[in-house]
């Protein structure tokens, strides 16, 4: 089993904050390196999910769907361009970027694409249901999963461990707060808003706070900067 990494940078994360070279050094590649792709693999298919389930997207998947009408991309695509965007909101927080940092702002968005293509959108309406869950649930399993790997958080989870560091708010706070905010901007952009967007907003850091301490792999101590 996975244990809470005990390097801390601050109360409110648990995580290491190191450099990409210190990230190689730190050893457990075997097993962080799987880890890391298979979290960002579920991520992209997390937010499929919610989108053939039809019921409300994820706030940041509500403003990238609204940004989508506003420019030819796909959602994968727009995706991989807010985070790039989103990444420069870490120059004031001084959130330390990772190789899993760059890695999330790409393979989200094209395993997203992927899973849509492989998906169709049921009739039933507890099958929605379902995948709208399954959505939320599977978010919070594969953002513990790729942030536990020690590689970085992606762009917009390292805005939430960000702020958390220097506000000393619990993840669970900040991340409803961010989600809530966004969702009305993609709502006034367009973006699709119902039962899913508002289960997930509430759900998602108290899930994330619950998933990420079993999740997170040890380093050893040569692993700190």
């Amino acid at each position: 089993m996975l244990s809470q990494d005990r390097i801390r940078t601050g109360p409110a994360t648990g995580l290491a904050d190191i450099g990409p070279l210190a990230q190689l050094r730190a050893g457990r590649l075997t097993l962080r390196l799987p880890l890391l792709l298979v979290g960002l693999v579920l991520y992209g298919a997390s937010l499929a999910l919610m989108v053939r389930g039809s019921l409300g997207l994820a706030p940041w998947d509500v403003l990238h769907v609204g940004i989508t009408h506003w420019v030819p991309l796909t959602l994968g695509q727009t995706v991989i361009a807010a985070s790039f965007v989103v990444l420069l909101l870490w120059v004031p927080l001084r959130e330390r970027p990772g190789l899993g940092t760059i890695a999330n702002s790409v393979l989200v968005g094209l395993s997203a694409d992927v899973a849509l293509g492989l998906l169709d959108q049921p009739s039933s309406w507890w099958a929605r249901l379902a995948l709208m869950t399954g959505g939320v649930v599977l978010n919070a399993v594969a953002t513990g999963l790729y942030i536990g790997s020690q590689f970085g958080r992606g762009p917009r989870d390292g805005l939430m461990t960000g702020l958390a560091r220097r506000t000393g708010r619990s993840l669970g706070v900040v991340r409803t707060s961010i989600e809530v905010s966004v969702v009305v901007l993609g709502w006034l952009l367009g973006g699709p808003v119902g039962v899913g967007t508002v289960l997930y907003a509430l759900a998602i850091g108290p899930l994330v706070q619950l998933s990420l301490p079993w999740l997170t792999v040890r380093l050893p101590a040569r692993g700190g900067r």
